[in-house]
């Protein structure tokens, strides 16, 4: 299995990425970097005033209609709510986490140009009825070992996010040799943005010119409403947005953890264009990859989430397939070679 970690580059863009925080609000570093993988392509990329990273593309027919393809930068976490003077952080989530995907165990608490290491804690268990106790954001804390003062000095302070340490991060492979697996803290985000900086890569080796004017978007704070994206259609105006995401299995979702990609024909926000969705199964079908419909009644994607505005009008969400979702994510690796052919054959054949 140590094999695939070094020679498969999806995987080894993913540990990289990794090691690269991205809490909602605080995605800064990972534009940064963004930037710095796009620029040895050749492309030139811009950042707006909400923080997108957007690369423009220009299209055969200047007339067609404009298609952005959007990944998500932003990760979910946790957030400090309070300080006791002893200095234990009281927490709160960032986006959709939940207390029981984590346990407890090391963290990292960012400052603005730091981060110190703390303890996630739940209390003792030396308590009564403590089988019948459930975790929950009031009971949980952060030891820090230095007094409240002393994380003043050091940066920290309400509204600093908090995320498992890198150690904990992955990824982590497992599986069979037939169909091996990754899993990490978290996928969500990063293989999208893994598939979108692979789709400018080939579109650079193979010189792909789309027919339609596209941009390729790298957003913010997808996990806390979509501001990201909903600023980005609104200021861009494109006519389509496709989301690259990924798609949970909840119960009696008809996924299969297969490796082929997920697509989205509703969720908790929108109904996605099923024109469009046709376009985007029949271009993967060409390519040799079934895409898997799948009908939401929660969850939400950068496209949903700018549509229900009105600043999206044709909307789609295509992604890799994970297991235990927003935690530690787990897909086969082979999501990465379907996803990026997938986009590549929309890229290439598309018409608008």
């Amino acid at each position: 299995m140590e094999t695939i970690r070094s020679e498969h580059s999806g995987v080894l863009m993913l540990d990289e990425l990794l090691g690269i925080p991205a809490p909602s609000g605080w995605e800064g570093n990972m534009a940064a970097e963004i930037g710095k993988r796009v620029s040895p392509l050749g492309w030139t990329y811009r950042n707006d005033a909400a923080g997108n990273v957007l690369v423009d593309i220009p299209g055969s027919n200047p007339q067609g209609p404009v298609c952005c393809l959007a990944a998500h930068m932003d990760e979910i976490g946790m957030t400090v709510t309070n300080i006791d003077p002893d200095g234990r952080l009281r927490i709160d989530r960032s986006g959709g986490l939940y207390p029981w995907k984590l346990g407890e165990g090391p963290v990292e608490v960012f400052a603005r140009d730091t981060s110190i290491p703390g303890l996630l804690s739940f209390g003792s268990t030396h308590v009564p009825n403590a089988g019948e106790r459930k975790a929950t954001w009031d009971e949980a804390s952060i030891l820090t070992g230095v007094n409240a003062e002393q994380l003043a000095k050091l940066g920290v302070g309400i509204g600093n996010p908090v995320l498992p340490v890198r150690e904990r991060r992955g990824p982590f492979l497992f599986g069979s040799e037939e169909l091996p697996w990754v899993g990490a803290w978290t996928l969500d985000n990063r293989m999208g943005i893994i598939a979108l900086l692979q789709l400018l890569e080939e579109i650079r080796r193979q010189e792909i010119v789309p027919h339609c004017p596209t941009l390729v978007a790298f957003t913010v704070e997808e996990e806390i409403g979509g501001y990201g994206a909903k600023f980005l259609a609104q200021r861009e105006q494109p006519e389509v947005l496709i989301a690259v995401d990924g798609c949970p299995v909840p119960p009696g979702a008809p996924l299969q953890l297969d490796g082929r990609p997920g697509i989205r024909t509703k969720d908790r926000a929108a109904i996605y264009d099923p024109y469009l969705l046709d376009d985007i199964c029949r271009l993967a079908k060409r390519a040799g990859v079934g895409l898997q419909p799948v009908a939401y009644t929660s969850s939400a994607s950068d496209a949903s989430l700018a549509h229900v505005v009105g600043v999206a009008p044709r909307i789609a969400s295509v992604g890799y397939v994970r297991e235990s979702s927003h935690g530690y994510d787990a897909t086969p690796i082979a999501s990465f070679d379907n996803l990026l052919a997938t986009l590549l054959a929309f890229i290439r054949n598309w018409k608008g």
